[in-house]
């Protein structure tokens, strides 16, 4: 006869004592920038072996790490909710960090934008018939911007005393009517360009960092997880545009085929079960692949394959 499970009659699979251990997993509470870096964040995340799931009516995205918390924050935020501890790390740009002037712990720095793996510049723009020539010629002016104290610590080392306006957003439209300069973040230029715009100087570059709360970063476990999730982050941006190459050759052609080869370090040379015969298995920048596969062929390298990359961890 087959024993009744009910409420008051039910197998325990474990024991009380093992329920609240496995209930009481530790957490690291990281932020995640939302808006423009939002979707590059998580695409690194994504290639670094992290599957951060953003809902649009949520701030808590869904990841498949237990050991992870994600809560989406503004960048523009992030070093100040770090610095207080409401999270113990995030994701923002170094610019925001510098604005704030928050007391954080710079675990990573992750060298990519909105648009691509490169750092973006604050600068200095106005119209293109303006007679501003650089900040010395801001004296009573008005500058808008985003990053109000940055821009009046840059205007204070050259002399100048401004006024610096917050802007809201649409900064580009500002002058001449609103302002005579702003101070405002840019990849290529083109959105500078497109209003009439034309760049006098750079007050300062940025680039996403990680960074950790101080009191966070002094907890062992804390630190040996962020210091993992550096080490995965840093192998995938290390991977961007790479691809792993396999190959065969004969003893007598490894010499041609080594010449052709580039290489983070020399390539990996191991012999095969067939005698005289060789495997060859390497890294190199996807865009030489079209042109070095059809040289190594021709200096008798078999059966290439080539194969995706997500992380390389050095």
């Amino acid at each position: 006869m087959s024993e009744q499970l009910g409420p008051g009659n039910r197998k325990q699979g474990i024991g009380q004592g093992e329920a609240t251990e496995l209930n009481s997993v530790s957490k690291l509470r990281l932020g995640i920038p939302k808006g423009s870096l939002q979707d590059s964040t998580i695409d690194l995340f994504k290639r670094a072996g992290y599957l951060i799931q953003a809902d649009p009516r949520s701030y808590f995205p869904r990841v498949d790490d237990e050991e992870l918390e994600c809560i989406l924050i503004r960048a523009q935020e992030m070093a100040r909710y770090v610095e207080d501890g409401v999270l113990d790390a995030g994701l923002t740009g170094r610019d925001w960090v510098v604005e704030n002037n928050a007391e954080v712990v710079e675990v990573a720095d992750l060298i990519y934008a909105k648009q691509s793996f490169g750092k973006v510049r604050w600068v200095l723009a106005v119209p293109q018939d303006s007679s501003i020539a650089g900040p010395q010629d801001l004296e009573g002016k008005v500058v808008a911007t985003e990053l109000v104290k940055a821009t009046e610590r840059y205007l204070a080392r050259h002399g100048v005393c401004a006024k610096v306006e917050f802007s809201w957003g649409a900064t580009e439209v500002k002058p001449p009517m609103l302002a005579d300069a702003i101070v405002e973040v840019t990849e290529t230029g083109s959105s500078l360009r497109a209003n009439k715009l034309k760049i006098i100087d750079t007050v300062m570059e940025s680039n996403t960092i990680l960074i950790a709360n101080r009191s966070s970063w002094e907890d062992a476990w804390k630190r040996e997880k962020l210091c993992n999730i550096k080490m995965l982050l840093e192998g995938a941006m290390l991977a961007y545009g790479k691809v792993g190459l396999m190959l065969n050759v004969h003893q007598k052609d490894l010499p041609a085929v080594l010449e052709i080869l580039p290489a983070l370090k020399r390539p990996t040379v191991a012999e095969l079960s067939e005698p005289g015969w060789l495997a060859i298995n390497t890294i190199l920048d996807e865009k030489l692949v079209r042109t070095i596969i059809p040289k190594l062929k021709q200096a008798g390298a078999q059966g290439l394959v080539e194969y995706p990359l997500n992380k390389i961890v050095m």
